[in-house]
């Protein structure tokens, strides 16, 4: 074994492979006991677990079992036949997952499907490392009145319809949209795929959302509705420097009008 492979396997934790400091140890999870037990809680909430493969492909599902003694996690398939050929060709994945205020996210390799006589799984190996980020609360503001920005995508599961919704408030993590009532609804933890977002004129990006809270809303005829509570996927630099942008000049402008 090479001094580089040596050094691989030997490393501090808070170094990098080539022993500069590592950006993501404060945030890697490292004892596996520790990561056993956040599979496990993952598990018995059955939180909605985003899986997001190479290619695009991603979707919702939870953690079945953790199976220790194979190294194995089992995952639900129920309602998801269509898209888990998809991830078994890919045969890793990046999940991403929440709970409560704190994001946990992890590779998976090996996917295999297991059909037994009255349930089917969707069956991966153990991840050897989960990174726990604590959310941050990004300032929310809402567009000045006299614009109507607006998010379009498809429906998640009619993608035949195309949407065009109100976006309610905004942040450089994610935004709220107002889901009328006569649009059939969205379930927590569903891939939104790409949200076009047009903000004004001057401001128009793309970006991937997952849908992460669901409310109703109550009031009069044009307020009733549910609110669509989405996280941004990754944003590039350039598309975070453009929202950022705009959220500073709408706080600036808000506070002119207030002072």
């Amino acid at each position: 074994m090479g001094g580089g492979a040596m050094f691989e396997h030997t490393r501090p934790a808070e170094l990098d492979p080539l022993g500069g400091p590592d950006p993501w140890a404060e945030f890697r999870v490292g004892a596996p006991q520790e990561r056993l037990r956040l599979l496990r809680e993952l598990r018995d909430a059955s939180v909605p677990v985003i899986l997001n493969a190479p290619d695009g492909a991603a979707l919702a599902s939870q953690i079945w079992a953790v199976d220790t003694a194979q190294s194995r996690l089992n995952f639900s398939t129920d309602g998801l036949e269509g898209l888990l050929p998809r991830l078994v060709d890919a045969d890793e994945a990046v999940a991403v997952a929440y709970l409560q205020s704190v994001k946990l996210q992890f590779d998976l390799q090996g996917f295999t499907l297991v059909h037994g006589a009255r349930a089917s799984a969707l069956q991966c190996a153990l991840p050897d490392e989960i990174y726990r980020f604590q959310r941050r609360r990004a300032y929310r503001v809402r567009p000045p009145e006299r614009h109507d920005p607006t998010a379009r995508l498809r429906h998640p599961a009619r993608p035949e319809l195309a949407l065009a919704l109100r976006v309610a408030d905004i942040s450089i993590g994610g935004c709220a949209l107002w889901l009328p009532p006569d649009v059939p609804p969205m379930a927590a933890g569903t891939p939104l795929g790409e949200l076009a977002l047009e903000l004004d004129a001057d401001t128009r990006f793309a970006c991937p959302a997952t849908l992460q809270h669901v409310s109703a809303l109550g009031g009069s005829d044009a307020a009733r509705g549910l609110r669509l509570g989405c996280e941004w996927g990754p944003l590039p630099g350039s598309v975070e420097r453009v929202l950022q942008r705009w959220i500073d000049r709408t706080q600036q402008q808000r506070r002119r009008l207030l002072g």
